[in-house]
């Protein structure tokens, strides 16, 4: 199968908020099937132990059941694999809560861990855009260029239709700063995918539509 393929739960599937997307390019083949109401079960094999790790810790702190299994051109960098997964992720979310109705939309997480405090914001509003102050004093961890982190939450950002904002307010172990952010992605886009009951099951905004 070739290009992106959506499924959205249909209007009867209540309580099915699921998305699963299949992704191949020349670089890279991906799959991913998503479950928002899921209880931070993983499967992910994307050939980059660091990433799988991160996805892992979103995952789990989002609550979110997440199978996920990627092969790209590793032989060349990480680079359009980390890229393409945060496509594949974003796609998926947007396709397991379709037009963003009868949700919270705005969630944010303040995440400590250790001596690193991170803080992300997110508004599930269609109009995608991404406020990136983290930093890292290591251009590696292990073998993972940490400037992939940025690049990752971009393509997430884009693809979900998500503004993101994601913030390091202190820290200085770089394996730090980079988890702390995936758990506070994962808990931020929890709670604004939460139901609320008093949108009637329309879209959380003035103009009636996302």
């Amino acid at each position: 199968m070739t290009g992106d393929e959506l499924r959205a739960p249909s209007p009867e599937s209540e309580g099915h908020r699921e998305g699963h997307i299949v992704r191949k390019t020349k670089e890279t083949a991906i799959e991913a099937r998503l479950k928002i109401d899921g209880v931070g079960r993983t499967r992910i094999t994307t050939g980059i132990g660091f990433f799988d790790h991160m996805l892992d810790s979103f995952a789990r702190h989002g609550g979110f059941d997440l199978e996920l299994t990627a092969s790209g051109d590793l032989h060349i960098d990480m680079h359009h694999t980390v890229e393409d997964v945060g496509i594949v992720l974003g796609q998926a979310f947007a396709a397991a809560l379709p037009g963003y109705k009868g949700l919270r939309r705005f969630g944010c997480a303040t995440i400590p861990m250790d001596e690193t405090l991170t803080r992300c914001a997110v508004d599930l509003c269609n109009r995608p855009y991404l406020v990136w102050r983290t930093t890292f004093s290591r251009d590696k961890l292990g073998d993972f260029d940490t400037e992939l982190f940025k690049e990752f939450h971009q393509a997430f950002a884009q693809n979900a239709g998500a503004c993101v904002h994601l913030e390091t307010l202190y820290g200085e172990n770089n394996h730090h700063i980079a988890e702390s952010g995936f758990k506070a992605l994962g808990r931020a886009l929890r709670e604004a995918s939460e139901i609320d009951p008093k949108t009637l099951g329309q879209a959380a905004s003035t103009k009636g539509v996302l």
